[in-house]
């Protein structure tokens, strides 16, 4: 969803200027621009001083304004904070039972739990996100079913051995995980 966001807004965003900046440089070089156009001619401003004061003595257009630029300030500042802030867990703490812990790197976690999920026959491929706390992670895992494997079997193998084994080894209460099960594309067999 937010790279859907984040692609649509750059390329909007992208496009206005592009457009924008393409029909300013062309009145400049000369060309003749339509009738409802902003610019008139090469030595035309954007806005001259009537159509900046216009609106200057209504009693709405200063808090308007200032809603819109606030709005439009908002709305940057959770693109930006969305852009940075990390989706994968960097880190687990890990209690060692001496009041100091241990950090063990959420990737490692990552890829053994990947290893044993996808461990049983059928199982094409296993993928495990972590994300949340470093003292509370949740797991997202996907894993590819070849077609003959049952999905039941696959799921008890992941949240019986494989996530318990996560749990106990990174000696965390819980686990909370999202599996997300699809299936390998394959081609029709042939019947004789």
């Amino acid at each position: 969803m937010l790279k859907t966001v984040d692609r649509l807004l750059l390329g909007l965003v992208g496009l206005v200027l592009l457009v924008l900046g393409g029909a300013v440089l062309a009145v400049g070089l000369g060309l003749g621009p339509p009738s409802w156009w902003i610019h008139h001619g090469s030595s035309d401003v954007l806005l001259d001083v009537a159509e900046r004061t216009r609106w200057r003595e209504s009693g709405w257009w200063w808090p308007t304004l200032l809603a819109v630029l606030a709005l439009l300030f908002l709305l940057a500042l959770w693109w930006l904070v969305a852009v940075v802030r990390r989706h994968r867990l960097a880190e687990v703490l890990v209690d060692t039972g001496d009041g100091e812990g241990a950090l063990l790197r959420g990737t490692a976690l990552e890829g053994v739990l990947a290893d044993e999920a996808g461990a049983p026959d059928g199982v094409a491929r296993a993928r495990v996100r972590l994300a949340g706390r470093r003292t509370a992670p949740r797991a997202r895992v996907q894993l590819l079913l070849e077609p003959h494997v049952d999905p039941g079997e696959a799921l008890n193998h992941l949240t019986n051995r494989a996530l318990d084994h996560a749990r106990g080894s990174a000696g965390l209460a819980s686990l909370p995980a999202k599996v997300r099960l699809s299936g390998v594309k394959h081609r029709a067999e042939r019947v004789t």
